[in-house]
């Protein structure tokens, strides 16, 4: 059977499908490969989230096939579910469009196009998750490190997000299929697990009308094994606050919490079919710090949505320096088709938007690397991602520092990808600590 590669693109619940491709077409014989030159067939998995996501993909496929004509380029993921049938018309550089409303399908997909079929795979989104997951060979994450996705889609139609148009409605998972795949994980020696999905404050509704995240992590509480768990993302106006004794009651969970706050202004927050303010953002930042001091509380600004004016974004840069962030990450306005906002008028130019983008991530600097002091002098145990040849240098990542968005930890000591290292604190270095070893955990 013929070779595979994945060029992944998007976020980490596009990671986890893209995970789940590469073990179905191995279970169907197929053999991954770790560079696309040695591939037969090169399957883009794509993002269709905002604009500049969508170039980068459509870059990816164009410049694949012309790097490597005689190979098979198949575009795959959030790009092709949302637009099958432009990609397939208008991109001939794709030897096959298919989506992700029923990964079950592309093997057979892949081989008819390994076999001179120019192939298009539009599939609905599935009305409930599965039963059970499908068991991943590999994963894309630095070892020691899993993604879980408990929940697909989302139903919350924010006026921007084409996440509803591409993902479909919400869907939650079993908790037992989650506690399961967590244990499979643990035994092949992960240690820590990320919880993914668009909203996990909705985890569950659709099954008994709540959130049954509280629920989920009391689950992962019986388990006996050392571990990490780290929960992404809590829409703010939806948090559950059951689940704040339940994480300071055990160590395991990291006290990390990813709120997408997207803005402060209240005539915004209200055109984005958001319910929070200013006041209420700030009581929830100060009731979590409250229940848990030394909580790592990230989040999501969203400027130049159409309406926002000087006021508005003042209003948000006055919120930006009251909540204090740990992290904080900045995004321009995306016209997506077919969103609510997509028809909005006094849309705010491009330049501005990304002038306001530059000042909020300016601002973020000072504040991060004021917030990372408090944890100098304090010992954690660190996953080891990274390591030098030249030096006795590493790199790990604790907590407070989530996968691929957060700075890291420089641990001046050599160690092996995926050791788990009890390290101390010594420096911040921007967003970045600086530490040295303890002792070794396990390797």
């Amino acid at each position: 059977m013929p070779t595979f590669y994945i060029d992944q693109h998007g976020c980490a619940k596009n990671q986890v499908d893209g995970e789940e491709i590469s073990a179905r077409l191995i279970d169907a014989g197929f053999s991954v490969v770790e560079s696309p030159e040695n591939a037969d067939v090169i399957i883009i998995n794509t993002c269709g989230f905002i604009e500049d996501a969508k170039k980068e993909s459509i870059s990816a496929i164009v410049d694949t096939k012309k790097r490597w004509p005689g190979k098979k380029v198949i575009a795959a993921g959030c790009l092709s579910q949302r637009y099958p049938e432009v990609l397939f018309s208008d991109m001939p550089e794709a030897d096959g469009v298919f989506g992700n409303g029923d990964l079950s399908l592309i093997p057979g997909a892949v081989e008819k196009v390994v076999h001179g079929t120019r192939e298009l795979l539009k599939t609905p989104q599935q009305r409930n998750m599965p039963l059970a997951c499908y068991p991943r060979k590999a994963f894309f994450d630095y070892p020691g490190t899993a993604h879980i996705k408990i929940t697909e889609g989302c139903s919350n139609h924010c006026g921007y997000c084409a996440i509803p148009l591409i993902r479909g409605e919400l869907r939650s998972r079993d908790i037992a299929d989650i506690v399961s795949e967590a244990q499979g994980l643990l035994d092949r020696g992960v240690f820590e697990i990320v919880l993914i999905g668009q909203d996990l404050g909705n985890y569950g509704k659709d099954l008994e009308g709540r959130c049954m995240l509280p629920d989920l992590l009391s689950a992962f509480a019986e388990i006996k094994e050392n571990f990490r768990v780290r929960v992404l993302y809590i829409h703010p106006d939806h948090f559950p606050h059951e689940i704040l004794p339940i994480i300071k009651g055990d160590s395991r969970f990291a006290p990390y919490f990813d709120l997408p706050f997207q803005h402060a202004s209240a005539s915004v927050l209200r055109s984005m079919n958001r319910q929070g303010s200013t006041e209420i953002y700030l009581g929830l930042i100060e009731r979590i710090r409250a229940e848990l001091p030394f909580a790592m509380i990230r989040s999501t600004f969203l400027v130049g949505f159409p309406g926002e004016t000087e006021a508005d974004f003042s209003a948000l840069l006055d919120f930006q320096r009251a909540a204090q962030l740990d992290w904080l990450g900045a995004f321009a306005y995306s016209r997506e088709e077919n969103t609510p906002a997509y028809d909005m008028k006094n849309r705010v130019p491009k330049s501005v938007a990304q002038k306001r983008k530059a000042l909020v991530e300016e601002t973020q600097v000072a504040i991060t690397a004021e917030r990372l002091k408090r944890f100098i002098g304090m010992s954690d145990h660190f996953i080891v991602e990274e390591a030098f040849d030249h030096d006795k240098l590493c790199i790990g990542r604790g907590w407070m520092q989530a996968p691929e968005v957060d700075g890291v930890t420089l641990i001046h000591a050599a160690q092996k990808p995926g050791a788990i290292v009890e390290a101390h604190i010594i420096s911040v270095n921007g967003v970045d600590f600086n530490a040295v070893l303890e002792y070794t955990a396990t390797v």
